[in-house]
Parts: structure tokens; sequence; C-alpha cells
């Protein structure tokens, strides 16, 4: 058999070695590098033994079902990610380069626009590297059709408590922002926006609303920020990074849905972003862009001004060029029955587990302030309980301004892998930090 090492040494490099007597210093381990990849492989099997532990950030730890597995296997077997392809441009349209999984990316976003109550005739969107990227597409197709209608470049509006890529979009995309402010909650606060709507009458606004803030999970009311909208120029993209996952699959499906009914003639909002490997608990960063397809296609004739690649025979309508074709094939596979019935599962066990920690808390550690900014929330944050308890749990901390003066928090994400039993070691490790 000829390992790597000694196919190495009948190549040009090894003869080399050979004829001079100098035996270069990579070839004396491993090519993979001994030091390197032992050591990382054994401390990332460490990881593995505690992923249940992670309670800070919004990442379902929980390995995905067997037919998951059997499905990626299916995928590769047809040659998918065992060789380059590529979903580049518009899934919806047909691409000269055959090797791609638009069809999966296709039926995922319909499935997906379903959810949400989208009109099935109507519905547009791709599977997107990241929930950043779907917010930068948001965004930048707000920009875009705001531009087109008044001529102008809208201002940014949104909260201290949304994502902090929203404000590196921002910059990104060379807008002025209009901060708002909060309630008590950490939602946006929609007398706040009509107030500066009003400083910025003649201006467009591109509005950005949080449906489950980072740290506090606050819901922003889409329905009453849309009210405030409706006499101004306006586009509103709704960041449902993690909680457009889980809700619906809940009775409150409705909080993120685009129709209020199957009647209603417009909708509550113009895009949305969802994230797939928070609530779904897909293996690798990816998102969900999802959009009317009239609107796209409002964009997509603007878009074409700035960027027609005639050699892909059609406007792509994407920032970027070459798209990941893996990600969509092996999401599609949350789109199936089985996969459904489980995150309705999951939906449920986390707002029952996250009720259940808030009431703990609240009970045996008062002192904490745990608090929970709504009954869809799957987010409880309290005063930090210090450093080793952070570190055990990977904790995510912020400072909260009380009462003007800024303290610190932390906070617990209960995602489908917390589990009683974790939820049990936490507040136990929590009553002997504050018992010393």
């Amino acid at each position: 058999m000829v390992t790597r090492r000694r196919f190495l040494g009948f190549s040009g490099v090894g003869l080399l070695a050979i004829s001079t007597g100098c035996h270069p210093p990579d070839l004396q381990q491993s090519v993979y590098g001994a030091d390197v990849s032992d050591d990382a492989l054994q401390q990332k099997a460490r990881l593995k033994r505690l992923k249940n532990r992670l309670l800070g950030y919004p990442v379902n730890m929980n390995t995905p079902s067997e037919d998951f597995f059997a499905w990626r296997k299916e995928l590769f077997e047809a040659g998918i990610d065992a060789f380059a392809f590529n979903n580049v441009g518009n899934p919806f349209k047909e691409s000269p380069i055959p090797y791609n999984t638009h069809e999966f990316e296709r039926e995922t976003i319909r499935e997906f626009g379903k959810l949400f109550a989208f009109p099935a005739d109507d519905t547009w969107g791709f599977l997107s590297h990241s929930g950043t990227d779907s917010n930068m597409h948001g965004m930048y197709m707000g920009r875009t059709l705001l531009k087109g209608r008044t001529g102008l470049l809208p201002k940014a509006y949104f909260t201290h408590e949304s994502h902090y890529s929203v404000q590196i979009l921002r910059d990104l995309l060379g807008l002025d922002v209009v901060m708002v402010e909060t309630l008590p909650d950490g939602g946006m606060d929609p007398n706040d926006l009509a107030d500066k709507l009003a400083e910025n009458a003649n201006v467009p606004a591109l509005v950005v609303a949080t449906v489950g803030t980072t740290f506090k999970g606050a819901i922003d009311n889409i329905d009453r920020i849309q009210e405030k909208l409706r006499s101004h120029a306006s586009y509103l993209h709704v960041d449902a990074a993690l909680f457009g996952g889980y809700l619906p699959f809940t009775p409150h499906a409705a909080e993120v849905s685009y129709r209020t009914s199957d009647n209603a003639v417009s909708g509550r909002y113009d895009s949305i972003a969802v994230s797939c490997h928070k609530f779904f608990g897909f293996p690798s960063p990816a998102g969900l862009f999802i959009t009317k397809r009239s609107l796209y296609n409002e964009f997509n004739a603007l878009f074409s001004k700035i960027h027609n690649p005639e050699y892909i025979h059609h406007v792509p309508g994407t920032i970027t060029c070459s798209r990941d074709a893996v990600k969509p094939a092996e999401f599609y596979h949350f789109t199936t029955p089985s996969a459904q019935a489980r995150q309705v599962k999951d939906a449920q066990l986390m707002l029952k587990n996250t009720a259940y920690l808030l009431a703990q808390m609240l009970t045996h550690f008062p002192e904490l302030s745990a608090t929970r900014a709504n009954r869809l929330s799957n987010t409880v944050y309290f005063r930090n309980p210090g450093g080793a308890i952070v570190k055990k749990y990977s904790l995510a901390t912020m400072h909260i301004d009380i009462d003007n003066k800024p303290e610190d928090f932390a906070h617990v994400v209960v995602m489908p892998h917390v589990s009683r039993e974790v939820l049990t070691e936490f507040l136990t490790d929590l009553e002997n930090s504050q018992s010393q």
C-alpha cells in the first residue's frame, strides 16, 4: 500500500531530498502535522462530550437524525459534495451549468414559504451562506427598491438590541442610521419610530425589525411598526434568525407569518431571514432568505442595470455569484414530514424548559433578577453569576443599563439539546457558586 508519505517520497520533492541528503522538516512528521492534527482532533473529541453544556449561544447541538445522514449519503452517491457543484444564479431560473441543486433549493423555499404564509404563487428566495448573508440581501434589496422608487437613498432604522451584523451591513451599504429607542422588554418602540420617521419625512426608511433579539429575546411588534410606516416610503426586513426557525412549529406561528390570513392582500413585511444552523441544528452555517416573487422581479429589473452577466444566461438577483450547492440539497431534508414532526417536538420542549428554568431561577436565585422578555422566547437573562459558571456553560455576557448604570448580565438560550438534566446541572452549579 502506498501511504501519503511514501507517495511524497516518490515525488520530485522526495527524490530531491534523497539525492541531496536533506530531509525537509515537514516530511519528518505526518503530512497533516502531528503537532496540530492529533492535538486538535483530541480536543474536538473532548468538546463533543461536553456539547450539551453550550447554553449561551443559539445553536442546536443535537446530532441530526439518522435519516439526515442517510440522505447526505444519497446525495454523495449522486455526486453532490463528491465533486464541484455550484448554485450560481437565481434558483428559479434554468442555469447553463447543470451541476447544481436548484431543484432542492426551490422546493425548500416553497415549503418554508408556506410555513411563513407567503402566497404560494408569489414566493421567491434562496439558501444563503448564513443569517447575516440573508440580512445583507434583505437590506440590499430594500435599499435598491427604495432608491429606484424615490431616487433617494433610504436611512436605516433599527435598535441597539438588533444583531451586530445589521450595523455592519448598514455601513457596507453606505446608509445613514436612525437608532430607534426600545421598550422595557427590549423590543422596538413604535412610537419612537413614528417620531423619528416624522423627523425624516422626506427620506425613505429601510427598517430592520427583529423577532427574537440577540441577547434579551425581545420581539419587535411587526404590525405596529407597519402601522407607523403606512404613509412613508419604506421597506421592512425581518431578522428572525432564531425565532423564525421554531415559531412556525408552535401555536404562535402568526408572529412570523407574512400574511395575517389567506385572503390578505398585503403582507406584514417585505422579506425575512432565518438561520438554518440555529433551531434546526443544521451542521454548518446557512440561512433562508424569503420574499415575494413580484417584489424580487421589481428589484431584479433595477439590479440588472448594475449587473447583467450574459454568460450565465440570466440576471441572478443575488449578491454572491457562486453559491454553495451542497447546503441547499442537504437542508432540503428539513422539509420532510419526519423532520418537521421532530421540529414540532423540539419547539414545544424548548419553550417548556425555558419556562421551567425561569421559574427555578426566580424561586431560588431572586438576587440574579432572571428575566424572560416574553412567553415566546427561549432566552432567560440574569445578572452575571461569575466566571466559573460563564466558562463552564459558555454563557454570553453583556452590559445592560439598570437605572442608568451598566451592570453585567449573562443569558441562557434554551435550545433543543438543553434537557432538564442539563438545566439541573446548571442550577446545581449556580447554587454552589452563590453559596460560596
